[in-house]
């Protein structure tokens, strides 16, 4: 995506979420995870930026706006979470993928969550070849569990008049 973006003459940062990544530090939370994007985003001196998040980076893009707002143009939500006022992305999801993150994180030496093969297989990239799904799996890394329960109070973010997008791509079956 930022390829195609940036080919387009639109400038790309794609940061890390702190706790992503091979070899990093997984027990990290919400916050942390807010308060490490907020630091990169003052250092660089980013404004007026169309703020993108998937999945669970929806809930990282609505906290963002709650906290610096007068430095976001727009929020797009692509096929991303956007929870309720006090929930978390865990009180979003489907119970038995519960069950499963929670059922992984205890299994983890440090909490984090990755899906087994078969089903991130089957959610995520089912229309890929096995060779190019196999390959793609071997690139993750896992999730930290702890901000999949950090509930957010998103009262500043429904209350907020920053322009939204929301994309919903009809064929994503992630959560199914």
């Amino acid at each position: 995506m930022a390829k195609r973006l940036e080919q387009q003459g639109h400038t790309v940062t794609a940061p890390t979420v702190l706790g992503h990544g091979v070899g990093v530090e997984k027990r990290v939370n919400l916050a942390h995870q807010i308060e490490d994007l907020i630091g990169r985003i003052v250092r660089a001196d980013l404004r007026d930026f169309v703020l993108v998040g998937h999945s669970y980076r929806g809930t990282i893009i609505a906290r963002l706006a709650e906290e610096i707002p007068d430095r976001i143009r727009r929020l797009v939500f692509w096929n991303a979470f956007v929870p309720e006022k006090r929930h978390s992305l865990n009180d979003e999801v489907p119970p038995h993928y519960r069950k499963m993150f929670a059922d992984i994180s205890a299994a983890s030496l440090d909490r984090s969550v990755v899906l087994p093969y078969p089903i991130w297989r089957e959610a995520f990239i089912n229309d890929a070849d096995e060779a190019l799904a196999r390959s793609a799996y071997e690139t993750l890394s896992s999730e930290p569990y702890q901000p999949f329960l950090d509930k957010l109070d998103l009262e500043r973010f429904y209350a907020t008049q920053l322009p939204k997008s929301y994309l919903n791509c009809t064929e994503d079956i992630v959560m199914c």
